[in-house]
């Protein structure tokens, strides 16, 4: 498989891609789903979260709603996930929802 992406000992690809300039975001999980306050810029093809407690997430439009049927992410884990690209739709919001306890859910857009 081709890859532009830098690879290790064992020609494997490593996931080396940058964090994009005005693309954090902040979405507080409570007991009310809530997404981002802004879009996705739309070439943005991967993102990576961080959430400080345990979390239900959903991808959708700007009218996205998490719920408890939806995935669960655990706390403390960074993950990096791809939210379109290529002949896939691109989502444009993350929908939040708290599983027991309030926390935050930090969102990074990489280029």
């Amino acid at each position: 498989m081709s890859t532009i992406l830098p690879t290790d000992n064992n020609n494997n690809p490593i996931p080396a891609v940058r964090l994009k300039n005005g693309g954090a975001h902040t979405i507080t999980s409570a007991a009310s789903a809530a997404r981002n306050a802004s879009a996705f810029n739309s070439d943005t093809k991967i993102i990576s979260l961080y959430a400080t407690e345990d979390v239900y997430i959903k991808f959708g439009a700007s009218d996205v709603v998490a719920t408890t049927s939806d995935h669960f992410f655990p706390k403390g884990l960074y993950y990096d996930l791809a939210i379109g690209g290529g002949d896939t739709k691109q989502y444009s919001h993350i929908s939040a929802l708290r599983v027991s306890a309030n926390g935050s859910v930090f969102v990074s857009e990489k280029e």
